[in-house]
């Protein structure tokens, strides 16, 4: 299909002018037939990618959605630009799913959204064959993945569609993939020759903040107070929590609901809803609630507690700010809730289990702890390198914390971790390092002598939770290491005794203060008539209570805000504004128009500079290195190998060797032998023979896994080097 289709279509039918990032390639790979994995993130147009090919290819197009919420919200969307969409779930009365599924034998329908249970019912696999079914779309594809955040086993069985219908383009999509997901995605859905398409996970209108937790209760009423006309989550993790919490908030004049797995379903329903209509303002929320809602003016997350891991962080700030436009994610940290984790995790009968969701933790710890650029951080963790040194949306960026002169204390805590480790040849953990600096008297201490050390109370000017965080610190610069036992010990990195030898001086950050105030200029910020835009939010809000939707369907915030600063008073003019597409021109044009004029007549129009066009991130990562690769390179030199530098910097092996093979293609001189043995070499260039190398693939498996994807981009990092400079 022809790229102006999909062009007109795309004005035509949702009102917008251009394509996002990556959209148009994804489409055009799907309509040629080419099955595809697309990882774009939240709010980057993802659904678009199969509605719009849908509407242009013969058939139905089937989309699995995991949740009922998201298949009523997706179709009364696209019912209002006039989309014909449908879809079938238990919440369905017997005569209404019987009334859809003879819609569907009759071929009225573009659209099909279900739930994977649904799709695989034997009954259902045979009623596809008659329904001329064109496409395949998987939305939420990381719950396939056991490795990803939302696991569903049922997800595993959609293979078997290929089956039934071997013949049709399957497209998968997520917001959200490690590297090690990604691949898992493409193995359980059997994708054949897939194209894969990685666009940037940076979302340029988020701002980041971490807070040190010291009444949560107080702090979430003190942040929603500054915002009162805003939508917000506030994520917690127990179910308990979550109803207090929203009993706090109300009891101060929020309209604000509870939304977790124990309530009955007709209550999570309606609170759901009220939240989606903009009559509650705020919902307390376990994780069970987000995942795949439309929600576009989320204007702030709250973490209340430590998500357990980054990729659930990452997909439930993504929650915030859909429509482009800025929002505000906030984490609330305390040391308490990462004791109760180990204490939880401690329960786990399986030990890779238990060993997964530990290293999970650390990293979501590292995160909140550490005093690097948040985006940098989140970045990082997928793989993707964030050159520039200042974000401007993150709390480290805006307010960098106070630095001061650690020297003297680094110096005690180091020498009394080498003290311990010469005195009985064995490490201990962070907290008995702490009670000997401070001269505690326990048990173990007066058992393994470490009274008797020379470093035993030089610390007592300070607490122990002081040298339990300063030692963090320390991990986190690469000047102690840790075990990965159970109960990991520290030691002293070779950085570290560099550092004490050299007596170097060592600069600090202060520990995490309260939440600052937010930043003038925000990314996505569009300024519009304040006035105008309440009146225009009050009517849409009438509206969509008339059709029993939720205000978003009608139009969005940033639909509005550009009514409210170009002042359409033509039904050709509404048609120029971003969102407004034939179909709602045709059911809403008159009536805001009509409001619009009214308010021009009592109201002198304001003036407003054109907006900015914001730098699209760039859909694949390349480069010089910078950020995050800056600092690998530094360990790397500093003589810290691959494996310790990924425990050090919560970062996967995987993502630590591209970077080392990113800085090897730049220009960076290394020894081969500091990444992988002559015997390694030579099986590798054996095993290159006949290959182009630009798929690495049959080459790994070909050596069977023994050396690594990283190991094998670093070699041909090296020899491309070689190339270039004979």
């Amino acid at each position: 299909m022809s790229l102006p289709s999909l062009s007109s279509r795309l004005k035509q039918i949702f009102g917008y002018d251009d394509f996002r990032p990556l959209q148009r390639e994804i489409m055009e790979t799907s309509l040629g037939g080419r099955d595809a994995l697309a990882i774009l993130p939240t709010g980057a147009g993802k659904s678009l990618c199969y509605q719009l090919p849908a509407l242009v290819r013969e058939g139905l197009t089937v989309v699995v959605s995991p949740l009922i919420a998201l298949m009523k919200d997706q179709v009364d969307q696209l019912e209002a630009s006039g989309v014909a969409a449908t879809f079938l779930n238990s919440s369905l009365d017997g005569g209404e799913a019987r009334r859809r599924i003879d819609g569907l034998d009759a071929g009225n329908y573009q659209l099909l959204y279900v739930a994977p249970e649904r799709l695989m019912l034997p009954d259902f696999l045979g009623r596809l064959q008659a329904w001329k079914i064109a496409a395949l779309a998987v939305d939420e594809a990381h719950c396939i993945s056991e490795w990803g955040h939302d696991f569903r086993p049922e997800y595993r069985r959609l293979r078997e569609v290929r089956q039934v219908i071997p013949n049709i383009p399957v497209l998968a999509l997520t917001a959200t993939a490690t590297e090690r997901v990604r691949g898992d995605i493409v193995k359980q859905l059997e994708l054949r020759d897939a194209a894969v398409f990685l666009a940037s996970f940076n979302r340029p209108n988020l701002k980041y903040q971490v807070a040190a937790k010291s009444g949560a209760a107080a702090q979430v009423c003190n942040f929603a107070n500054a915002r009162p006309d805003d939508s917000g989550i506030v994520y917690c993790q127990s179910r308990k929590t979550t109803e207090a919490l929203a009993a706090t908030l109300r009891a101060q004049g929020f309209s604000a609901v509870a939304y977790h797995a124990g309530l009955d379903a007709a209550e999570r329903v309606k609170n759901q809803d009220a939240f989606l209509r903009d009559e509650a303002k705020i919902v307390c929320a376990t994780v069970a609630f987000g995942m795949g809602i439309n929600k576009p003016n989320v204007r702030y997350v709250i973490h209340a507690d430590l998500p357990k891991n980054i990729e659930g962080y990452y997909q439930e700030t993504g929650r915030a700010g859909r429509d482009g436009l800025p929002a505000d994610c906030l984490l609330l940290f305390s040391r308490g809730d990462v004791m109760k984790y180990m204490k939880f995790f401690d329960e786990i009968p399986d030990q890779q289990a238990r060993d997964v969701a530990r290293h999970q933790l650390d990293q979501m710890t590292h995160f909140a702890e550490n005093d690097a650029c948040r985006r940098l951080s989140l970045l990082g963790y997928f793989g993707e390198i964030w050159a520039e040194e200042n974000c401007g949306a993150c709390d480290h960026c805006l307010h960098p914390r106070e630095q001061w002169d650690a020297t003297t204390d680094v110096q005690k805590l180091l020498s009394c971790v080498l003290r311990i480790r010469q005195a009985g040849n064995f490490s201990v953990g962070l907290n008995h390092v702490a009670e000997v600096l401070t001269g505690g008297r326990s048990e173990k201490i007066l058992r393994w002598k470490h009274d008797a050390l020379t470093t035993y109370g030089v610390g007592k000017d300070q607490p122990r939770p002081y040298w339990v965080d300063l030692g963090r610190q320390l991990l986190r610069a690469g000047l102690l290491a840790a075990s990965t036992d159970q109960f990991p010990t520290v030691s002293v990195s070779q950085r570290g005794i560099d550092v004490l030898k050299r007596r170097e001086t060592v600069m600090l950050t202060r520990p995490l203060a309260s939440p600052r105030a937010k930043s003038l200029v925000r990314s996505g910020e569009i300024p519009c008539d304040p006035g105008l835009f309440e009146r225009l939010r009050t009517l849409r809000k009438e509206l969509a209570d008339a059709r029993n939707v939720p205000p978003y369907v009608v139009f969005s915030d940033v639909t509005l805000r550009h009514f409210s600063r170009e002042y359409p008073e033509t039904p050709d003019a509404l048609l120029r504004i971003p969102g407004v597409g034939e179909k709602k021109r045709e059911d809403y044009g008159e009536t805001f128009l009509t409001t619009i004029r009214a308010w021009l007549k009592q109201n002198i129009a304001q003036k407003f500079t054109p907006l900015e066009t914001v730098a699209t991130p760039a859909p694949r990562v390349s480069g010089t290195p910078g950020g995050t690769a800056t600092v690998t390179l530094e360990l790397f030199k500093s003589g810290a190998s691959i494996d310790q530098i990924a425990e050090t910097r919560a970062l996967a092996v995987s993502t630590i060797e591209g970077h080392l093979a990113e800085a090897i293609r730049n220009g960076g001189r290394f020894d081969p032998r500091a990444f992988y043995t002559a015997d390694e070499e030579q099986e590798i260039q054996a095993a290159m023979q006949g290959h182009d190398g630009i798929t690495l693939k049959p080459i790994f498996e070909q050596l069977e896994g023994r050396i690594s994807y990283g190991k094998l981009k670093i070699y041909l990092a090296m020899t491309a080097r070689l190339d270039a400079v004979g």
